[in-house]
């Protein structure tokens, strides 16, 4: 067990806190299609940003406001096999109040339609892409999700799974614990992850050694 202090703690939400794969392949594949590309490609390539970022890769001169509108509404309306992922509720039920967010490259309706399929709890507050001028692996996302909860990003560790959420979090200047969701552990120490878990499972909370002590205390199982 490896234990780490921290003052806040940032969770992606795809891959990290609930399972959506199904879901984001079955949209992604039916626009790669229609469009003529690739669908292994565009999923791979769309998981963990978002979506209007994929759109204009693929799409430079299309209507890109209609595009991600036609991906969006399919997200959010497919919700067939979205679950939790291991451990997640048990976690974030032990955390305290204010010290955790999420960090998300859905949209804020995405993410809230997510959440309430995966039967979890929204957030009072979290930063999603209709936060943020740039998405992951640009910093931006985490660095906002910082200053929600009031702390420096080098007070925080971000919880992901994709390695462009990997290199958000890092870039930001916060600690960062890789999921093994979708990515081997290659990829992830490449990204620049600090620890490499298998899931919200493997992350426990420690008691603090104080009652009025600030930090929240974690032991991570690494395997």
């Amino acid at each position: 067990m490896i234990a780490i202090s921290c003052r806040g703690l940032l969770f992606d939400l795809d891959g990290t806190l609930i399972d959506s794969t199904g879901a984001v392949e079955r949209v992604w594949n039916r626009w790669a299609r229609a469009h003529g590309f690739d669908p292994a490609e565009v999923v791979a390539r769309a998981h963990g940003r978002p979506s209007m970022t994929t759109i204009k890769e693929y799409l430079p001169n299309g209507d890109h406001r209609a595009e991600n509108e036609v991906v969006e509404r399919g997200e959010i309306e497919d919700t067939e096999g979205v679950v939790p992922l291991p451990g997640s509720i048990e976690l974030l039920a032990a955390l305290p109040p204010g010290s955790w967010t999420i960090v998300t490259s859905c949209s804020r309706a995405l993410a809230e339609s997510r959440l309430r399929a995966a039967g979890m709890s929204i957030p009072s507050r979290m930063i999603t892409s209709s936060d943020i001028q740039r998405g992951k692996p640009d910093p931006e996302p985490f660095q906002k999700g910082a200053a929600l909860l009031g702390f420096a990003p080098g007070d925080c560790v971000a919880f992901e799974d994709a390695p462009a959420g990997v290199r958000s979090g890092k870039a930001s200047g916060a600690r960062v614990v890789a999921f093994r969701t979708m990515a081997d552990d290659a990829t992830l120490r490449e990204c620049g992850a600090d620890w490499i878990v298998n899931n919200c499972a493997d992350v426990e909370l420690e008691k603090p050694a104080h009652a009025n002590e600030n930090l929240v205390r974690l032991l991570l199982r690494e395997s």
